[in-house]
């Protein structure tokens, strides 16, 4: 994913599905300055990563 398509994910109103590893995930912030996200991985909000936005994948329908 790149950090432009990471930015409107995180702005939507919309649920949509990101993946990092294979894990769902929930994009938190985004740092465009450094092309990294914070993510929450899974159900529990205090399992947070900051990984590079290019790790991310949107699970397309």
């Amino acid at each position: 994913m790149d950090i432009t398509r990471a930015q409107d994910i995180y702005a939507s109103k919309d649920k949509i599905a990101v993946h990092l590893d294979g894990e769902p995930v929930w994009i938190e912030h985004v740092d465009s300055d450094n092309g990294m996200a914070t993510v929450q991985v899974g159900s529990r909000p205090t399992n947070t990563q900051t990984v590079g936005v290019e790790r991310l994948e949107e699970q397309r329908k």
